[in-house]
């Protein structure tokens, strides 16, 4: 069985900034075919977004990062329409 994984923009951010952690070495296992990674248009806007202004990247080079994340995952497209729980059933005590 393989794992399928989606990493959000903070995982793929600490991966692209640090190669000693962890996101580093689960994207890792992604690029080798370890697991399958799943992402969509909309992280991948958002990590290009994030790259550009807040950590100051290239237009090449956050395109360069989002191409490299692209090719080793499964582009999948998302719905518009977002089903979430109203309200969390737990009362507090």
């Amino acid at each position: 069985m393989q794992y399928v994984a989606v990493f959000d923009t903070n995982i793929l951010i600490s991966a692209l900034l640090s190669s000693n952690s962890n996101p580093f070495r689960c994207l890792a296992l992604a690029k080798i075919g370890q697991i399958e990674s799943v992402t969509c248009k909309e992280i991948l806007d958002e990590f290009a977004n994030k790259l550009l202004l807040k950590f100051k990247f290239s237009e090449e080079m956050a395109r360069a990062a989002v191409e490299e994340v692209r090719g080793f995952s499964r582009l999948v497209e998302i719905s518009a329409t977002l089903k979430a729980v109203p309200e969390d059933p737990v009362t507090w005590l």
